[in-house]
């Protein structure tokens, strides 16, 4: 903490600097020769109501987003951190929900069970254990959720609706619990309906187990309002829920320029949240964005508005590779971008904070008309402070707001900080402007621009982080991995788990020190579409390259090396551009092709070998020289085939549906042509 403060002191200094150099230029943002299109006249008046605001925030997992940001060196890895999460420095996350991991995809990746097998608890398996500690190291103020996509197979019997959910649900609180972490809201099952009975029985375990200060959202469905019908019908179930959260209430992946809920939502009597929004590009969806956070409390009187991921650090031929409010798919390079859409919900963030209230009368639309944009204004838990967040993102031509402050809001200087969201130069974000003081009744006026995002506010905090990105690169060759440096449980550095858990654990039959394991002893209760365990490493541009590996079945089944893998499918991990080397217990073994449209593996080549047996150790290799393609098995080229479909793309493990194989001594070495560098 002392280390955190210390450099938020450096940065301010720097931001001093950084705000002089550019007053001058950022004052043309509020000030224009042409004529307005429109005007709005508003009074924020200290002593109007409106809801209680929760936070600006954003989502990690669903799935496997923030996968690499963990293995990240420093100090990108903490310049990252900053930009996410600390106050007055980028996007100052509010509000972080987290995925309670279930071995099973979610989108872009798998995120790992705290408890893979029944009564069998890990509660230092994957990385939003490390991702919430890190977010409340920086803002200690900052709100933590969670929600489940999926589960282990043995959960209910695959039902997820069950009391072992609950239970399960339960044991996950207890590890957060032991991280010091407080969590102060959870679901249920992400866009999968909901069951009045189970959050009834979940309502009653939270406060019979000591979390009843644990609010409970429901039902994280996609713009579907049923569950507010069922709040107002049932009184058993309402007593159940504390808060009403549906995703993309403006639409899904929508420009966001309307954002209703529903009158029983608003009747209700319940808290309502936009629970999941975005799916867009962590540049591109700024615009989007700026409507949504501010359209979906004037419409739908949402309180709290969370972005889907946080951030896109996962590889590009993954699904939504790049969505977030920031990119950092290069842990080896160390290169990373934070995107537009973090300095749009800076403009929230950095000036409000959880517990403010909105003031209903002074927000809404431009001119009275949604076309010139809209404006919300919220003020300060001892009602001194406010801040007015405007939008002029469909704006046409430039417009007045004028404003008179009264009922004990403060009539000092309002400070002026605005984005040009129509500009791709970082410069013309978030970008402190000269004050403005208001007259001796609290009025001021600016002329506002379109395409801007603007906060006018009386508060002293904010400012722009600047710290900067080394350049890409691919990820060098030789690559070896013999997995003796972690501890146990954790996930091998740059593995990114697809379907299944693939952890570091003991090795088995009677080899010393550490292997990778794959987990899941049976099948998921799945979110998206079925596939079998496996997981991903390495680069889109490798080429020509060998991999080998160790391997071991602990039981009947199979295990599969991967190469050139490349585009998959979304919601269907299963359907993926890639090769495969196959090898079962019975010594059967066969090349595959799979493709990311149908998921339809096509046999290159296949034949016998020895039996591997179960408990046995075997060395696996495939490798790739232009259209060629070559399998070994114990250091015996078994078959070498022509194929073009793929000519480059990453490395993996796979297994057969619950195969709990082992895998060690990893080794990845560049061929001629591998259009990688080498070291």
């Amino acid at each position: 903490m002392d280390r955190f403060y210390g450099r938020r002191r450096r940065w301010h200094r720097r931001l001093v600097l950084s705000t002089v150099l550019t007053l001058v230029a950022s004052v043309l943002a509020v000030a224009s020769a042409t004529p307005a299109q429109a005007a709005t006249t508003t009074t924020i008046d200290g002593r109007a109501t409106g809801r209680v605001f929760d936070g600006v925030g954003a989502i990690s997992g669903g799935g496997g987003n923030s996968r690499l940001l963990f293995d990240y060196p420093e100090p990108q890895r903490s310049q990252v951190l900053d930009y996410l999460f600390a106050p007055g420095y980028g996007a100052a996350v509010q509000l972080l929900k987290v995925e309670v991991g279930g071995d099973t995809n979610s989108t872009s990746g798998a995120e790992p069970s705290h408890e893979h097998t029944r009564g069998v608890i890990d509660c230092n398996r994957g990385y939003e254990w490390w991702l919430m500690e890190q977010a409340k190291a920086r803002n200690p103020n900052i709100r933590l959720a969670a929600l489940s996509w999926g589960a282990p197979g043995w959960v209910g019997n695959g039902n997820f609706w069950s009391t072992d959910m609950i239970d399960y649900l339960t044991a996950w609180l207890n590890c957060a619990k032991g991280h010091g972490l407080t969590i102060d809201y959870l679901g249920g099952w992400n866009e999968r309906g909901y069951v009045k009975s189970w959050y009834e029985n979940l309502k009653n375990t939270l406060n019979a187990k000591g979390y009843g200060n644990v609010k409970v959202v429901a039902d994280d469905a996609s713009n579907n309002w049923n569950v507010a019908n069922d709040v107002v019908s049932d009184a058993a179930f309402a007593r159940s829920v504390d808060v009403i959260g549906i995703h993309y209430i403006c639409g899904y992946r929508s420009a966001q320029t309307t954002c209703p809920s529903s009158s029983n939502a608003r009747a209700s009597g319940k808290v309502i949240w936009a629970s999941e929004n975005g799916s867009d590009d962590y540049n591109t969806g700024a615009q989007a964005l700026a409507r949504g956070i501010n359209r979906g409390y004037i419409d739908g009187k949402a309180t709290a508005y969370l972005n889907w991921p946080l951030i896109a650090a996962i590889t590009p031929n993954l699904p939504y590779p790049t969505m977030g409010v920031a990119h950092a798919p290069q842990p080896w390079s160390g290169w990373y971008s934070i995107g537009k859409n973090a300095w749009v919900m800076a403009h929230t963030t950095q000036f409000t904070a959880p517990g403010w209230r909105y003031i209903d009368s002074a927000s809404g639309f431009l001119g009275g008309n949604r076309a010139n944009g809209s404006y919300v204004t919220l003020k300060s838990t001892n009602s001194t402070d406010y801040s007015t967040i405007i939008e002029t993102t469909q704006a046409t031509a430039s417009q007045t707001f004028t404003a008179t402050v009264t009922g004990g809001l403060s009539t000092g200087a309002v400070h002026v900080w605005a984005t040009n969201v129509n500009s791709n130069n970082p410069s013309a974000y978030l970008v402190r402007n000269l004050d403005i003081t208001p007259s001796a009744n609290g009025t001021f006026s600016l002329t506002l621009q379109p395409g801007y995002v603007y906060t006018l506010t009386t508060t002293t905090r904010g400012g722009k982080g600047t710290a900067t990105s080394p350049g890409q690169s691919v990820m060098a060759l030789p690559y070896a991995d013999n997995f003796d440096g972690y501890d146990v449980g954790r996930e091998a550095k740059y593995l990114q788990d697809q379907q299944g858990a693939f952890e570091i654990t003991a090795c088995g039959a009677s080899r010393s020190g550490r292997c990778v394991r794959q987990m899941a002893a049976q099948a998921p209760i799945n979110w998206a579409n079925r596939s079998t365990p496996y997981a991903l490493i390495g680069d889109i541009a490798w080429r020509n390259y060998a991999i080998s590996t160790d391997a071991l079945l602990e039981k009947p089944g199979s295990v599969e090396l991967i190469g050139r893998a490349g585009t998959q499918k979304s919601f269907s991990p299963n359907a993926i551009n890639a090769y495969y080397l196959r090898v079962s217990d019975t010594g059967v073994w066969s090349i595959l092709r799979n493709n990311s449209n149908d998921g339809n593996r096509v046999t290159l080549a296949s034949g016998t070998v020895s039996a591997l047996g179960t408990n046995r150790w075997h060395t696996l290799g495939l490798s790739f020289s232009g259209n060629s393609i070559s399998a070994v098995i114990d250091g015996r080229t078994v078959r070498t085939v022509t194929d073009g479909s793929y000519t480059a793309g990453m490395a993996g493990y796979g297994t057969s549906e619950g195969e709990t194989a082992q895998f060690d001594n990893l080794f990845i070495t560049a061929g001629p042509g591998a259009s990688t560098p080498t070291t």
